[in-house]
């Protein structure tokens, strides 16, 4: 029976790896096709920023009163940059260049900093890494805990003390409590720095101030990359306990002599794992989204804020460069999330 069922597994994991294969080709053709039609590329944009430069500037290049002549492009420079580019060629040929390079792990140059995409890109991951990371573990780690607390302890002052609470932090969009933490243990009281992941003499530092001081700047943000999951988490917890304790299972176990903690921890315990298995793999692609919205208020140069900036400077070898990146680690995120769920339910067969 064991034998069968792994088996199984290995023949569903072949086969949902071969399916990732169209489906990451039909994403990564759909969000290049809307950067290459997307207006206000790096050629409009150069365009406009020498327009711009022309109105301060006459024909001879020395200061004028602002109405000298519009500095323009001709035909050739129009072109040259076209071809420099690459948007001289067909859409589907861009494409099938595009693809051809990153089976070469090539993700192209940067337009705005003029370096390669996956280099820019590879500096940010450690930082949305660190916090993906973290707050996974400490979401985890507190809502499962409390979500058995809040089931066993049902309608209590525990329950209805921390339903409240977390509530409360549901509620509040996860940016605006940060603008709001700031004010108050930043500005007011200054306890925690106004943001950054790390301090100006970071380099200066020993080992063990380094961690100290990613630890000071980490605080804020942690507590804004939980509320969002954590009120989920924990009520989701709690709810699918409560229902397998009142499960046919349990009573009899409990029948059988089996003690109430025992029955409940052993038998209920590890079905209520499931509907909180069923969406871990998910978060494997969040690990490296990060939050803009968070990195914004907080300055956190991570993920996120890369994707914001390369989006409003039509940076598209960035995005494109996110966007697979992404795209994989959604793809591989669902497959662990069957797994998960295959390794806490033993009633999942792979046929």
């Amino acid at each position: 029976m064991a034998h069968s069922r792994e088996r199984g597994l290995r023949i569903y994991i072949i086969r949902r790896l071969l399916l990732m294969i169209p489906t990451f080709i039909g994403v990564t053709a759909l969000v290049f096709l809307l950067t290459q039609l997307v207006p206000g590329g790096p050629i409009d944009q150069l365009r406009l920023e020498l327009a711009a430069g022309g109105g301060l500037f006459g024909e001879a290049g020395t200061a004028g009163d602002g109405r000298g002549s519009m500095v323009t492009m001709s035909d050739a420079d129009l072109q040259n940059l076209r071809e420099y580019y690459g948007f001289d060629k067909p859409i589907h040929q861009r494409y099938w260049l595009y693809m051809t390079n990153l089976v070469q792990l090539d993700l192209g140059t940067s337009f705005r900093y003029t370096m390669p995409a996956s280099e820019i890109i590879f500096r940010r991951i450690p930082i949305s890494l660190y916090y993906g990371i973290v707050t996974m573990i400490l979401t985890y780690g507190i809502c499962i805990p409390l979500g058995v607390v809040k089931a066993i302890r049902h309608k209590t002052f525990v329950d209805n003390s921390t339903s409240v609470l977390i509530f409360l932090g549901y509620a509040v969009p996860n940016f605006a409590l940060g603008a709001v933490l700031l004010a108050i243990f930043s500005v007011q009281l200054g306890w925690f720095p106004l943001g950054g992941f790390r301090g100006e003499d970071f380099e200066e530092l020993t080992l063990w101030a380094r961690v100290r001081d990613v630890a000071h700047h980490s605080v804020l943000p942690l507590i804004c990359y939980m509320v969002g999951s954590f009120a989920i988490l924990t009520m989701l917890m709690k709810n699918s306990l409560m229902e397998n304790m009142s499960a046919d299972y349990v009573k009899a176990a409990l029948a059988r002599g089996m003690t109430w903690p025992r029955a409940v921890f052993i038998h209920a315990f590890r079905n209520s794992l499931i509907p909180l298995a069923t969406g871990f793999g998910n978060n494997i692609s969040i690990l490296l989204a990060g939050s803009l919205l968070i990195e914004r208020v907080f300055n956190i140069p991570g993920m996120g804020l890369l994707f914001f900036e390369a989006v409003q400077a039509r940076d598209y070898p960035v995005v494109m460069g996110l966007t697979v990146i992404g795209s994989i680690l959604l793809l591989f995120g669902n497959l662990l999330s069957d797994i998960c769920v295959a390794l806490v339910d033993p009633r999942v067969r792979f046929v």
